[in-house]
């Protein structure tokens, strides 16, 4: 459990800032001038992994799972991408398959840009080739500690560093307790963290049975996450402060996200999406990298 303790959340599941938060807003504008709005219900497929890639998704509204499939039918889950994600880009970028699957976790809208038109924008913006190659480090340093970091737990301590980071990123405050507001099942639950279904039920039944979890069918609410922390042996903050996501509603028209600091301080953006039909929202826009303030001091 030593290493287990040096955990800070950068190796989460989800991007830290979304692409299209890290555009400027004349670079974002065009970009979603590029493309047609989809809809796509809760539990559709939006990319199947191995197909050819003939579009990108600019993600405006929901959450989805990107998940991988071995040949021997084992399932890992990924990430989860939602508002203002990007999902498809290295495969439209290379001309090679889809290396994942993405999957719509409740209604989905998302802005779908053709792969000849992305690259041909892209080529000619020297500034969002730079956010986009940005994304791409900051996907791979993330997938890096993560594996480096497991490698050092057992499954018990692994489980709980990813409910801790669920709760902190997808968190709901219920009467009951935090609930985790993606409706993943033990399969992919079991997929984040490399371990077998079977183990997985045998974490939550151990877990339950403390009374630091209850479950429900695709449901998790975490009681006692002080707990979870102790197993885990995090540096999570004690106070729950996720991020603005799935558990909020944005303003009319945008879509918000923050980034949470290793102490735990939130610090939330905006950034308005022009929509046919619907003006633009007020919104902030998130701060260039070097307008970024540091975190508070408790």
């Amino acid at each position: 459990m030593a290493v287990a303790a040096a955990w800070s959340g950068g190796g989460g599941l989800d991007d830290r800032v979304p692409f299209l938060a890290r555009l400027e807003s004349e670079d974002r504008e065009a970009l979603l001038g590029l493309g047609r709005e989809l809809s796509f219900p809760a539990r559709s497929t939006l990319m199947h992994q191995h197909e050819p890639s003939s579009h990108v998704l600019l993600i405006l509204h929901g959450w989805t799972k990107v998940t991988a499939s071995a040949e021997n039918g084992y399932e890992a889950l990924l990430a989860l991408r939602g508002p203002g994600d990007i999902v498809g880009e290295s495969a439209a970028l290379t001309g090679r398959p889809r290396s994942a699957t993405v999957t719509a976790l409740a209604p989905v809208r998302a802005s779908a840009i053709e792969r000849g038109s992305f690259r041909e924008f892209v080529a000619h913006s020297p500034a969002v080739s730079l956010e986009l190659l940005g994304l791409t480090s900051d996907r791979t340093r993330a997938a890096d500690q993560r594996r480096l970091e497991f490698a050092s737990m057992s499954v018990r301590e692994r489980f709980a560093v990813l409910l801790l980071d669920l709760l902190r990123t997808h968190g709901r405050r219920t009467e009951a307790g935090i609930e985790i507001d993606v409706p993943l099942s033990k399969q992919e639950l079991a997929g984040a963290v490399g371990a077998s279904r079977e183990m997985v039920q045998r974490l939550l039944k151990d877990l339950r049975a403390r009374g630091i979890v209850v479950t429900g069918r695709r449901t998790l609410v975490i009681v006692r996450p002080g707990i979870l922390r102790r197993i885990a042996g995090t540096t999570f903050p004690e106070t729950f402060d996720p991020r603005v996501g799935p558990a909020a509603s944005p303003p009319h028209g945008a879509h918000q996200h923050s980034e949470v600091c290793a102490r735990g301080h939130s610090r939330t953006a905006s950034f308005a999406l022009t929509v046919v039909g619907r003006p633009p929202a007020p919104s902030r826009q998130y701060p260039r990298p070097d307008e970024r303030q540091p975190c508070p001091t408790p």
